[in-house]
C-alpha cells in the first residue's frame, strides 16, 4: 500500500538534485559515480584522495547492474550520501522513459532493491527524464531531486528560436520533487527555466554559498556551454547566469563539484572529443583549466568514464572499495 501510494504521489507530481557538501575535513577521500558505454553495465565507480587522481575501483567492472525502467541503462548515476549515512542514488534508465531509477546503499558496495519512479507519469506527453541529481535539503530537513524533461509545446518561444527543439524535438527545462521518506514525493514542479533548453543541472555547494550550474543546449546557434547561477537556496531563487566557464567549441554535458581545500574544482564530460576535462576556481568567477593535471580512468578507450558525480566520502568506505 506504502508503494502504491508513493507512485499515486509521484503520478500526480515528481522529484530532485546531487552536489557535493563542505570541505572534506580530514581523513575523508572522494568517490565518482559514473557509467561507461551506453550505461547498460551499470554502475562504476572510481577513487581519489586529492580530487585530482582517479582510479577505477573493482578492477573497472560494474558495482550494480540496472534493472530498474524498460530500457534497464544506468547513465547518469548521482549519488548523495545523506545525514543519515545512507548512499542514495538516482539514474536515467531509458533515453525515451520517464521515469528514472532509485536504490540506495549503506557502503557503495551492498544495495537495495532497484526501483523505478515514475517522475514524469503526469505528463501523457512528455519525451523524457534525464540525468536525474538528488541533494540533501538542510534548512527544510528534505531531498530534493531534479532532472530535465521536455514536453512538446511547453515552451512555444525557444521551440521555435531553432535550438535542440527545432532539430530533434527536444526542449528541456528542470522539474523537480522533494522526499523526506522516498515513499512518498511532493508533485512534480518545473524547477528552472532559463528561457532556453537547458539540461544537467547540479548544485555547487561551497564554503562561499550554493550554486546552480547547468547546461544550454541550444544547437542553433551551438552553444553546449557550462554556467553558473547563484543560489540563494537550493530552492532559489536564482540569479541571472553567469558568462559560460567552459572553453568556447568545446561541446560539454554532465558537470559535477567538489570543494577541495580552498579550491573548487568543476568535472565535466567533453563528450564530443571524447574526454574529462575538469576547471577550478576560489572565486567561482575566475576558472583555470586544471585538465592536464587530472587521471581519470581508461581515458581514450570505449571504457572511459561518462556523465558521473564526484562525493565526499569517508577514508574507511574508499579504502573498503579498493578492497574488493
Amino acid at each position: 500500500m506504502k508503494r502504491r501510494a508513493a507512485l499515486a504521489v509521484l503520478a500526480a507530481g515528481a522529484l530532485a538534485g546531487c552536489a557535493g557538501t563542505a570541505p572534506a575535513p580530514p581523513g575523508d577521500a572522494y568517490v565518482f559515480a559514473y557509467f561507461i558505454g551506453n550505461g547498460e553495465d551499470g554502475l562504476h565507480l572510481a577513487g581519489s584522495r586529492d580530487g585530482y587522481r582517479w582510479d577505477a575501483l573493482n578492477g573497472g567492472r560494474s558495482f550494480l547492474a540496472p534493472t530498474a525502467g524498460k530500457a534497464k541503462l544506468m547513465r547518469d548515476p548521482c549519488i548523495l550520501r545523506g545525514p543519515d549515512g545512507i548512499y542514495r542514488m538516482v539514474w536515467t534508465s531509458g533515453w525515451n522513459e520517464t521515469g528514472i531509477g532509485y536504490a540506495s546503499s549503506p557502503d557503495l558496495v551492498h544495495w537495495s532493491p532497484q526501483r523505478e519512479l515514475p517522475v514524469m507519469a503526469h505528463e501523457p506527453t512528455a519525451l523524457n527524464a534525464w540525468a536525474p541529481e538528488i541533494a540533501w535539503d538542510e534548512r527544510r530537513g528534505e531531498y530534493l531531486i531534479f532532472w530535465s524533461s521536455t514536453i512538446p509545446g511547453r515552451f512555444a518561444q525557444s521551440e521555435a528560436a531553432g535550438d535542440d527543439a527545432g532539430a530533434n524535438k527536444y526542449d528541456h527545462r528542470i522539474y523537480a520533487t522533494t522526499t523526506r521518506d522516498f515513499a512518498t514525493f511532493t508533485p512534480a514542479r518545473l524547477f528552472y527555466d532559463p528561457g532556453f533548453s537547458v539540461i544537467d543541472a547540479t548544485f555547487v555547494r561551497t564554503r562561499r554559498g550554493d550554486w546552480l550550474l547547468v547546461k544550454d543546449e541550444t544547437r542553433h546557434p551551438p552553444r553546449k556551454y557550462l554556467q553558473l547561477a547563484h543560489a540563494a537556496s537550493l530552492q532559489g531563487p536564482f540569479a541571472p547566469l553567469a558568462a559560460p566557464i567552459t572553453p568556447a567549441g568545446l561541446w560539454t554535458e554532465g558537470p559535477t563539484a567538489l570543494q577541495v581545500g580552498d579550491d573548487v574544482i568543476v568535472y565535466y564530460d567533453a563528450y564530443t572529443a571524447k574526454h574529462y576535462g575538469a576547471l577550478r576556481s576560489r572565486d567561482l568567477v575566475h576558472w583555470e583549466d586544471v585538465t592536464a593535471r587530472m587521471r581519470f580512468p581508461d581515458e581514450g578507450t570505449p571504457k572511459r568514464m561518462r556523465h558521473g558525480t564526484a562525493l565526499r566520502v569517508p577514508a574507511d568506505v574508499l579504502d573498503a572499495l579498493r578492497a574488493r
